[in-house]
């Protein structure tokens, strides 16, 4: 008997250790599941240096300090080239550097365009937001802005560096929903801008829309050519993108000469618009960005109601910008909310 009362009392002493590190364990997991969940959560504002920065005013890289834009006489003395790194019809642009720091040099390539590049300049000042690309100075007189350098370059090289090992990790649902998300908001501010409402004109096929965003090194996109951004005045005019024929099924159908084959086109018989071509192209340019991961088939299946509405002929029965971006961002929280399920369950 009391043999069997000494191996009762190991046991129970031999049982503790193993009780303690279960709860361990347990705490543990429960704190993994918390920073994982953390991780993924990202509050669809986009934080941005120049948002906790004065009016007229950056702040880019490493400087921990506002500054405010830079001026002909700062830009010509401080900002150095180093390589050319895109060249367009309207600007070339230079990766260069100022202080220390990387910054995008842009540069007038002719004055046939001067009138584009200064309109580029003024929606740069004017729409400076968690939507837009950090201004750091301009000099209108010489053909020149610069604004914060991304590595990356624009939203057409998603797929070859997601593809890069270093950031395969991050070629999931939740970084490409996020995209999205980043699109579409750019697209509620800019129908609802300082300025006004603002349509994207260069946006005739799904190409020329991703080049004027950037993708970011925090794998967020800005805005970041806005040479051709027309206003719309309600009840007044609508705007037209150019002054030649446009084809193609990726614009809108009132992007489209009305008049048939048999009538030669006519910039005068065009018909206006309004920022209502920007929501046709939502689904076209959401599905590149959302590309073949897993769940994306997922995405697709809880945004087809709101794609089908955006691809309605008539424009006045299009949803607006904010409303699609109210669906895609309760589409995110459900499906980070299924995830978050899925893990829990695992432990």
């Amino acid at each position: 008997m009391g043999g069997t009362s000494n191996y009762g009392t190991r046991g129970a002493r031999s049982g503790l250790p193993v009780v303690a590190l279960c709860l361990a364990a347990l705490l543990c997991a429960n704190l993994l599941l918390y920073f994982y969940l953390d991780a993924l959560y990202e509050d669809t504002s986009l934080p941005s240096a120049h948002m906790r920065c004065p009016p007229r005013h950056f702040k880019i890289g490493t400087m921990t300090t506002c500054t405010p834009w830079l001026k002909c006489p700062e830009i010509r003395a401080e900002v150095r080239r180093v390589k050319l790194i895109g060249q367009g019809a309207v600007k070339n642009v230079y990766l260069s550097e100022w202080r220390g720091q990387k910054v995008a040099l842009s540069v007038l390539s002719s004055q046939h365009y001067k009138d584009d590049f200064l309109h580029g300049v003024s929606m740069l000042r004017s729409l400076q937001s968690v939507h837009v690309v950090t201004l750091v100075g301009a000099c209108e007189e010489e053909g020149m802005f610069v604004t914060e350098y991304h590595p990356f370059g624009s939203a057409l090289t998603l797929d070859v560096t997601l593809a890069e090992d270093r950031y395969r990790w991050r070629n999931s649902w939740h970084t490409r929903l996020q995209l999205a998300i980043d699109y579409v908001a750019f697209l509620a501010y800019l129908h609802a801008s300082p300025v006004g409402i603002r349509v994207m004109c260069d946006s005739n096929d799904l190409h020329k829309t991703l080049s004027q965003f950037l993708f970011a090194s925090d794998m967020r996109l800005l805005a970041n050519d806005l040479d051709a951004l027309p206003e719309v005045v309600r009840a007044h005019r609508g705007v037209k993108c150019g002054h030649h024929e446009i084809t193609g099924d990726f614009v809108a159908p009132e992007q489209l000469w009305p008049h048939g084959e048999d009538v030669p086109f006519s910039d005068g018989l065009m018909p206006d618009y309004d920022e209502k071509t920007d929501i046709w192209k939502i689904p076209d340019v959401t599905r590149f960005l959302l590309g073949n991961v897993l769940e994306s088939d997922v995405i697709h299946f809880h945004l087809f109601q709101i794609h089908t509405e955006c691809k309605r002929k008539d424009p006045k029965l299009r949803p607006t910008a904010l409303e699609v971006l109210s669906v895609y961002r309760s589409v995110y929280d459900s499906m980070l909310e299924i995830q978050s399920q899925r893990v829990r369950d695992m432990l």
